[in-house]
């Protein structure tokens, strides 16, 4: 597929149509236009076709403030551009196998004393964790071992100013077995590890599809939650209106808490991706 610029998107006669669907004029598109209340970031995953050099600056000239996602060799990269890593990877466990289990208490440690430093050096903000699967253990007990867990490491991150953030997740569609796939769950352990640099991702597609009440939940626990995902409903595509959730009424939901982190839209994007971004970029600047 031919790479469409934003100037194409403006002026072509293709792009005519899209322009026309998404409600939006040039000037919005502009990044000097962008109102800015939300920071907003992209998932590097989701756009694996663009070098992470070429998706910071795509991400630059539609108004992004970050990269999301990003390796320790890639942390730096989107500086070029003006931007930051919003959120890394720092060998913190896996989806499946995480915070739950003692058993791999060891090796999320070792994975934070190694890239927080590198994180913190590059103006990382964040980095991710996981619960882990159940495999039949209960929430109390997966509750106890992920405190005791985080515990470990939150003086790595408090002497870093780096955020570690647990995700939440849907165990109904896309990670059966999740633990960490209610705000209720997620709250419970971070009001007992207790710390301004251990909190939440809350992925609003995951928790759409587990709990709904968006905006009330994101409000009454915002204290917790350091981060966002975006991601259309049902599917994990675009933000548009065949999904069903009102993206610019959540981004104001944000907006009236005293949040001041990012949101990094995290979908597979079904047709142009670089339109598709601007797409969602445009409709949550609110």
């Amino acid at each position: 597929m031919a790479v469409i610029t934003r100037r194409g998107l403006i002026e072509g006669v293709a792009a005519g149509a899209v322009l026309a669907s998404m409600h939006f004029s040039a000037a919005e598109t502009d990044l000097h236009k962008r109102k800015g209340r939300i920071k907003q970031s992209v998932s590097r995953w989701c756009y694996q076709e663009m070098s992470v050099d070429a998706l910071s600056a795509y991400g630059a000239e539609i108004g992004l403030k970050a990269i999301d996602l990003l390796n320790p060799d890639e942390f730096e990269i989107p500086h070029r551009h003006g931007l930051v890593c919003s959120m890394g990877y720092a060998d913190a466990g896996t989806i499946t196998s995480g915070l739950n289990r003692i058993e791999n208490h060891a090796a999320i440690e070792k994975g934070l004393r190694q890239y927080i430093p590198l994180a913190a050096k590059a103006k990382v903000p964040n980095v991710i964790t996981f619960s882990g699967n159940r495999g039949g253990m209960s929430d109390d007990e997966g509750i106890k071992n992920s405190v005791l867990g985080l515990n470990r490491v939150k003086k790595i991150a408090e002497d870093h100013g780096v955020t570690i953030c647990m995700e939440l997740l849907n165990s109904k569609v896309n990670h059966p077995g999740y633990m960490a796939d209610h705000t209720a769950w997620g709250v419970r352990v971070m009001q007992e590890v207790n710390s301004p640099h251990v909190k939440l991702l809350y992925d609003i597609y995951h928790m759409q599809i587990m709990e709904g009440d968006l905006i009330s939940t994101i409000q009454s626990n915002i204290q917790w939650i350091a981060h966002f995902h975006t991601g259309g409903v049902p599917g994990r595509h675009e933000l548009n209106n065949q999904q069903e959730v009102q993206w610019d009424g959540v981004m104001r939901g944000i907006l009236a808490t005293p949040f001041q982190g990012y949101v990094a839209h995290e979908f597979t994007p079904t047709g142009d991706p670089k339109a598709s971004l601007l797409q969602a970029v445009t409709l949550c600047d609110v």
